[in-house]
């Protein structure tokens, strides 16, 4: 299991936990990140976000954020 900001664009993984406080907890699940969806890194262009395909949508979150999403 590792943090999603480490994961390399192209590479699919699978959403495992979302950590972080209730606030930043409800805002990732709203988003979509909630355990066992694939999620696939589009992009992540070093300026601190990282782009995801997730249910057919693409997301930019920042690497805080992907710190916070746990995968395998």
């Amino acid at each position: 299991m590792m943090p999603l900001s480490f994961a390399k664009p192209g590479e699919q993984v699978m959403v495992t936990r979302v950590s972080g406080n209730a606030e930043i907890k409800k805002h990732l699940e709203d988003l979509g990140f909630v355990a066992g969806i694939p999620v696939q890194i589009i992009a992540s262009p070093g300026s601190g976000n990282i782009i995801v395909g997730l249910k057919e949508s693409r997301l930019a979150i920042t690497d805080q954020m992907a710190a916070k999403i746990m995968v395998q």
